[in-house]
């Protein structure tokens, strides 16, 4: 038998408490602080060809607030998905296949993105 402080005090079944609660609010606060620079690198961008879009992309304050954009958003990605599957997905099976399908998939976006952006900032 155990006391209600003694359930909070553990941190619940899984053991992890809030950790993803509070990552998810972190993400959103850094992509609410970047999103005004990468929209104004996006209108910067907008009619220009790969030469131009490397021209701008070639400074690294733009690249590194791009990448930092690219892997909040898709951390905050994962974070959201796999709270959406593990709330309404409830084949056990079908939950750590999706929970690892929504991993990898995250990954695979980050990855490319990332891999995008130096390419386009190195000039290569």
């Amino acid at each position: 038998m155990r006391t209600p402080l003694g359930r909070v005090r553990a941190l619940g079944a899984s053991h992890s408490g809030t950790t993803d609660f509070w990552r998810q609010r972190v993400t959103a606060v850094a992509l609410v602080i970047l999103i005004v620079p990468v929209i104004a690198v996006v209108m910067m961008l907008l009619g220009r060809n790969q030469a131009g879009a490397a021209q701008i992309l070639g400074s690294p304050a733009v690249a590194i607030v791009m990448l930092l954009f690219i892997i909040a958003s898709c951390w905050h990605m994962k974070i959201g998905m796999q709270v959406v599957i593990e709330d309404y997905v409830h084949n056990e099976k079908l939950k750590l296949a999706s929970i690892m399908a929504n991993g990898f998939f995250s990954a695979l976006v980050a990855l490319a993105s990332i891999y995008a952006i130096l390419k386009l900032s190195s000039g290569v």
